[in-house]
């Protein structure tokens, strides 16, 4: 029997999720098909019923409801409940699982490039559900995070789960500033660039020893990722995290181990860079 899966947001029509989750089930000869779907903002609710009485086995969720949709939602992840935020959704004997592969997913794509060492400084810029994820899945490696949003109350919360939760958090305003020459690695979680769009203020200033990572990854260098790589840092975008959250959704929902090669060649052709 034919599975199907999804994944769900607004703006939508960026996402290479199809094409990285055809490729995994074309090498196993899977019979499942994975759709891209627009979600308007009020209609969530009738969105994920309609998922549910469809048969879809689960689906991913992304921008602006990935913390939205925990009302909906039957039980949580361990992950999803730290989190705060769900990513990936599993319809489990007509119960809603809500999961959060985004943080692990995001560590696993940086430490192809870097590595996390105690005390390191990482800005996080955004205070959203991709935010919090990555934001609980650095505190293990004991870093120094500020968070940056247009929202200084927002970033100020996240800071204080942060703390909360045995990590080290601080704010800073959403501007340049001194944060720039101290840091060692700066992620931008926003969906500013999605539509190549210039960011809101210059990163000149950073040092070049810094790792700046933009978890947009279509267009692949945004105009925020390109300014980084003029000045001299390693710059890494959001094919990897992207890469790497599927493969742990795809274990969530079928269980074994991703076939990380498959996705990530049916991500990088849908990309056009294979």
């Amino acid at each position: 029997m034919e599975k199907h899966f999804a994944v769900i947001g607004n703006p939508i029509a960026h996402s290479l999720s199809p094409a990285m989750h055809r490729g995994g089930y074309q090498a196993f000869g899977i019979e499942a098909d994975y759709l891209r779907l627009k979600v308007e903002p009020n209609d969530l609710l009738q969105a994920i019923q309609g998922l549910k009485a469809l048969g879809f086995s689960g689906w991913n969720v992304t921008i602006p409801y990935k913390e939205q949709i925990i009302p909906f939602l039957d039980e949580l992840t361990p992950e999803a409940l730290e989190a705060g935020a769900v990513n990936t959704v599993k319809v489990e004997a007509g119960r809603l699982i809500g999961h959060n592969t985004d943080g692990n997913g995001f560590v696993r794509s940086l430490q192809e490039i870097s590595t996390l060492e105690k005390g390191m400084q990482v800005v996080i810029l955004g205070a959203g559900g991709a935010a919090k994820g990555i934001a609980m899945a650095l505190i293990p490696y004991n870093v120094k995070i500020v968070i940056l949003n247009r929202t200084n109350e927002r970033a100020k919360r996240l800071a204080d789960w942060v703390n909360q939760h045995d990590g080290e958090a601080a704010t800073a305003p959403w501007e340049a500033g001194n944060w720039l020459n101290s840091a060692d690695v700066v992620i931008q979680t926003t969906s500013v660039g999605l539509k190549q769009e210039q960011y809101p203020f210059s990163l000149k200033g950073i040092s070049t020893q810094a790792v700046v990572i933009d978890i947009i990854f279509n267009p692949w260098e945004t105009p925020f990722l390109r300014e980084a790589r003029e000045l001299g840092c390693r710059t890494l975008n959001g094919a990897g995290m992207l890469l790497y959250q599927g493969a742990l959704a795809w274990e969530f929902w079928l269980g074994g181990q991703a076939p990380i090669e498959a996705m990530k060649k049916g991500l990088l052709e849908a990309i056009g860079k294979n």
